[in-house]
């Protein structure tokens, strides 16, 4: 058991080492995207609603969501002193820092993608190549910080857990909080997104194609820009929080096996 702690603690310092890179080259590609040309004052304009739009939702959709957080950490905290229960004080710590580290993957992807939007859009009207870069880079951004949020949450927990609990293989049952945390971050906010966008879909459709003859993905519709506004905050930060929990969650199967 000791040369397991040994290596799977060996383990962790890289994993950590390397997530540290990763946040690096995510500031440095989020840094290369936003120096970008983001066009003219009418593109600006229409960027800059969707991005309220964008933050002003997922504030609150967060601010419910951390009410559901705290409902659950107090109960993972009673479990934690019934004998027998599998829980402990430690479950509900790995719990907290799962739902903040899926939140702020999800939170960095919408942040960068309502940003980047319009810059593609500039850099593809001069070349197909161009508008590539910058989509590709954007992306990369979300990408990266999931990774590199997952292994640095994982690496810091199980060296933590293994220094204050028994044995690792306790360390890494209490392990199953950083998963189960990033889950309850990523149902809101994968399956809010996409009701939100849906719904102004709909809206956009009816109201501004059928009563106000307003043709389709017309910025003048409001519903189209609330419907750009589910498009990233459903299909990028709900996505981001959900890539975090999957990947989380696999990580943390294996060390528990």
């Amino acid at each position: 058991m000791e040369f397991f702690t040994e290596n799977a603690t060996n383990a962790s310092i890289v994993a950590i080492i390397v997530s540290l890179v990763g946040l690096a080259f995510a500031w440095q590609q989020r840094t290369w995207v936003l120096a970008q040309d983001a066009g003219n004052e009418r593109m600006n304009f229409i960027s800059a609603a969707v991005q309220r739009g964008a933050q002003a939702f997922l504030r609150r959709e967060y601010r419910a969501v951390g009410i559901l957080v705290v409902l659950v950490t107090v109960v993972l905290l009673i479990l934690s002193q019934i004998e027998g229960s599998g829980m402990s004080a430690w479950t509900a710590l790995a719990f907290i820092s799962g739902a903040l580290a899926s939140g702020t993957a999800g939170y960095i992807g919408m942040y960068i993608a309502v940003r980047a939007n319009v810059r593609t859009t500039q850099a593809a009207s001069k070349s197909l190549n161009q508008g590539l870069r910058v989509a590709f880079a954007s992306g990369t951004v979300m990408g990266t910080m999931v990774v590199t949020l997952a292994l640095l949450g994982v690496g810091i927990l199980f060296i933590l857990f293994t220094n204050q609990l028994d044995d690792a293989t306790t360390a890494a049952s209490a392990l199953a909080g950083f998963g189960f945390g990033g889950t309850s971050i990523a149902i809101f906010a994968r399956v809010g997104g996409g009701i939100f966008t849906k719904a102004a879909d709909v809206g956009a459709d009816l109201v501004g194609k059928t009563e106000a003859g307003i043709p389709e993905d017309d910025p003048r519709n409001p519903a189209t820009i609330a419907d750009n506004v589910g498009d990233n905050v459903g299909d990028v930060a709900g996505m981001g929080s959900y890539l975090f929990e999957s990947y989380a969650s696999s990580i943390i199967a294996a060390l528990t096996l």
